[in-house]
């Protein structure tokens, strides 16, 4: 299974990045070292609230906290029913309680200590982002030749995509322009990401899928001093992408 961290994405302009609002976010849980119950209700509105105004930062919480969300994408989170209800359960876990209602019934027997650790931030995941010139070429390259699926994509025309393979996750970005020197990239190896499977099978396996399907490797699958095995393709803006394994 191939694996990169994950994190939302709000609006994008054309211009700039994703305007990412995840230190509000992630201080939802921080009203207080001793939040009250008042506090927690407000909590779960503004949940409520960033869920009905498709703020892509709150469906990472959404499906970190609640089980039923888990296997879900970003839009398919925002695109489901939400309600109240959902969002106390969520601060209720967020806190260390199965329901609203033990929470209720439990808060008041919290320690600081307690709510300092159960409300410290998580971070559940990362995204790359690769700068492509054009985005359905972009998708095409990894949807055709290294087997993921588009997740979604921004803009008519789009200007920002996210493809995904198992667990991985690539968010694709379209400049007008290359941003980091060709040569020096190649010269260097400055990767745009690295993707992780899990067994020396699996890699050797993922290198001969891309290898049947016709990509052009920047290096083939060699084994590292370090004790791992791995490849690297350029894609085609010239976007380096380890894939590595162990080596046994």
């Amino acid at each position: 299974m191939l694996a990169v961290l994950h994190v939302g994405r709000i609006g994008f302009g054309r211009r700039g990045n994703a305007h990412l609002r995840i230190d509000r976010l992630s201080n939802v849980n921080r009203s207080a070292p001793m939040p009250n119950l008042e506090n927690l209700r407000k909590q779960a509105k503004l949940i409520l609230h960033w869920h009905r105004d498709r703020y892509y930062p709150v469906a990472a919480q959404i499906r970190s906290g609640l089980a039923r969300y888990s296997r879900m994408t970003d839009p398919e989170i925002l695109a489901q029913s939400f309600k109240l209800s959902d969002a106390q359960e969520l601060v209720a876990r967020q806190h260390g309680f199965e329901s609203w209602q033990a929470l209720k019934t439990g808060l008041p027997t919290m320690s600081d200590h307690a709510v300092t650790a159960s409300t410290k931030a998580v971070i559940v995941a990362a995204e790359p982002e690769l700068f492509v010139a054009d985005i359905k070429s972009s998708c095409d390259f990894f949807t055709g030749k290294l087997g993921f699926a588009i997740a979604f994509t921004y803009g008519e025309p789009p200007f920002y995509a996210q493809v995904k393979r198992d667990a991985a996750r690539l968010n694709l970005k379209c400049v007008d322009r290359p941003v980091i020197d060709p040569e020096l990239r190649d010269r260097e190896q400055l990767l745009s990401a690295a993707l992780i499977v899990e067994t020396a099978e699996e890699i050797k396996a993922l290198f001969l899928e891309f290898e049947a399907a016709g990509v052009a490797f920047f290096q083939t699958l060699r084994r590292e001093p370090w004790g791992a095995k791995n490849f690297i393709i350029k894609d085609p803006d010239g976007n380096l992408l380890l894939f590595a394994g162990p080596a046994e």
